[in-house]
């Protein structure tokens, strides 16, 4: 008795769903591809704490149930260490599914959970930061955080006690080139408006 492989992509009525398109326009990955072998999940390090594992969402997408895709944790909980990409046998990068769905989500305005809306503020601040001095800033990036998220002082002491045994600095070191990483913000900001 052998073990058997699938070889050939699923195929759903010979053709693609409207969320599959959609995933393959924004990342470039074509989620049919995927044959549910599960590598994805056995390696996610925060499968334990989604509802849905990164398979489920891969054959979800392929089903075309878009806001069952859209409003998970999974989506906003990936982590994008990309180790399900590495994984793949099929070679999709499934992190980069992951991040497609989770723009397309913030595109509808769709919230999700609380946890997830603090995931996206944090996102969002580190990004800020980035933007900024063209590199992250940990300082400046935590203080937005926590008053993006309406808890100012979240941490407050522990921030001091580090900053009082030199853990971290408050003056933020710049790249040289500062103005290309703004560059970068500014040509994806015009991607995604579709100028």
């Amino acid at each position: 008795m052998g073990f058997f492989v699938m070889q050939q992509p699923i195929v759903i009525d010979d053709r693609k769903s409207d969320l599959s398109k959609e995933v393959l326009l924004h990342s470039a990955q074509d989620s049919s591809l995927c044959f549910q072998c599960g590598k994805c999940t056995a390696g996610c390090p925060v499968a334990f704490a989604m509802d849905l594992t990164p398979n489920q969402i891969m054959r979800m997408v392929q089903l075309g149930l878009i806001d069952d895709v859209l409003n998970s944790q999974t989506i906003r909980l990936c982590a994008y260490c990309s180790t399900c990409s590495v994984r793949c046998p099929r070679n999709i990068a499934v992190a980069d599914v992951m991040d497609s769905l989770r723009i397309m989500a913030a595109e509808r305005n769709i919230p999700g959970t609380d946890r997830s809306r603090k995931v996206n503020i944090f996102n969002q601040a580190f990004l800020d930061t980035l933007n900024m001095f063209g590199r992250s800033h940990e300082v400046l990036a935590m203080l937005l955080f926590n008053l993006r998220s309406y808890q100012p002082f979240h941490n407050a002491k522990l921030g001091l006690k580090m900053f009082n045994n030199g853990k971290i600095k408050l003056k933020p070191d710049r790249v040289k080139a500062v103005n290309e990483v703004k560059e970068i913000f500014q040509r994806i900001n015009r991607l995604r408006k579709g100028a």
